[in-house]
């Protein structure tokens, strides 16, 4: 079973069916949802997968969701399902970020292994935000002595000329250090700036 969820979204019954078993069939979780107000309506940010967006219904467009997502911050893959005439549409929702779009009538496979392929960059990037809000949180901990330690362990400096900078004793320095790189959950000064030069 692949791992999240495709939310599906087309005003057409007979494409929504297809869609959602065919999914299925390929182990992958499907939602279907009538229209662009349906899905907004059970959808929140906490919300993971991909979405496939039908590009023209009654009511709210899929364009017209897709900027809504996007105002509201919404970070799941688009992957738009077009017509012969809305390929210039579906390139412009490309350059604002949607993923990927399909022209109508699809490959079954194709579109199933392009949301495969977005449900992995989906769960990528989410443990990528994971890991950077962690990282936040460590250094957020940290007293401002233990910062200015940082600092200079980050420059290469030993304890005894840190201890000389910031004028207190290297064995002071040394708790501090203990701590920061305890609360930073890294033993040596090369882990430590590993994990902030991957934050950049």
């Amino acid at each position: 079973m692949t791992k999240g969820v495709v939310y599906i979204v087309d005003d057409d019954e007979a494409i929504r069916d297809a869609l959602g078993w065919l999914f299925q069939s390929r182990g992958v979780a499907a939602e279907c949802f009538v229209s662009a107000e349906d899905f907004l309506a059970a959808w929140s940010l906490r919300s993971s997968g991909c979405l496939v967006l039908d590009i023209r219904m009654g009511g709210m467009t899929g364009l017209e969701l897709f900027d809504r997502l996007c105002e509201m911050g919404a970070k799941l893959p688009v992957i738009f399902l077009t017509g012969h005439g809305d390929v210039p549409m579906a390139v412009s929702a490309l350059k604002k970020g949607a993923r990927d779009f399909v022209e109508k009538p699809f490959n079954d496979n194709e579109l199933v292994d392009k949301v495969i392929e977005a449900l992995a960059w989906e769960a990528e990037r989410q443990a990528s935000d994971a890991d950077a809000a962690s990282l936040a949180q460590r250094l957020e901990n940290l007293t401002l002595r233990e910062r200015q330690v940082m600092e200079k362990v980050l420059a290469g400096k030993l304890n005894k000329v840190i201890a000389d900078d910031l004028g207190i004793t290297m064995r002071t320095v040394e708790v501090h250090r203990a701590h920061l790189f305890e609360k930073m959950g890294v033993k040596t000064a090369v882990e430590l700036a590993q994990i902030l030069s991957a934050r950049r």
